[in-house]
């Protein structure tokens, strides 16, 4: 439990850091040349493109420190996979906006923060925690499960009793007196 809290934590400062360039890529785009008055799509432009830079400071971090220790040799390949869930958490943001503002018609900025930099941003990270611990840096992924040190021994009781063949006792006295 304590290493998955550890790595989570990590996850989320990773995360911060790509919720700050995405944020301030967003609104600088969406302020500037992606505005809706100049670009109809101008914010969907914006949030793919801020999207996909907070994708890849992500992936440096995660890889190289949240789970630098299930990193994978093969990078290319652990690369695709990370983008393909990055784009899965992105779809879940772009979703939230575009619904937020075409379907909806809340077209403000703040609005637009609060639908994919709030409610698409929670629903994606979720989304992507869970699929890159279990698929993208799973430790089986590299051929070798790493097992908590707690999970290694079993408990006399959950022993299997097939290929037990008898059992020794130990009697409960001090060494050299016998």
């Amino acid at each position: 439990m304590r290493a998955l809290l550890g790595q989570l934590a990590r996850f989320g400062v990773v995360g911060l850091i790509g919720l700050v360039v995405d944020i301030g890529v967003f609104n600088l785009l969406r302020a500037t040349i992606l505005a809706p008055e100049n670009v109809h799509e101008g914010p969907v432009i914006a949030k793919i493109i801020s999207t996909s830079l907070a994708i890849l400071a992500n992936w440096l971090g995660n890889r190289h420190w949240t789970f630098r220790a299930e990193r994978r040799s093969q990078v290319m390949r652990e690369a695709v996979e990370f983008i393909l869930v990055s784009v899965g958490g992105m779809a879940i943001a772009l979703g939230c906006l575009w619904v937020s503002h075409y379907l909806l018609g809340y077209t403000s900025l703040l609005a637009d923060n609060i639908s994919s930099n709030g409610v698409g941003l929670v629903l994606g990270t979720a989304f992507r925690f869970a699929f890159y611990r279990q698929w993208v840096f799973h430790p089986r992924r590299n051929g070798v499960e790493l097992r908590p040190a707690e999970s290694s021994v079993s408990p006399a009781s959950a022993a299997p009793l097939r290929r037990v063949q008898a059992v020794t006792t130990v009697e409960d006295r001090p060494l050299g007196h016998q």
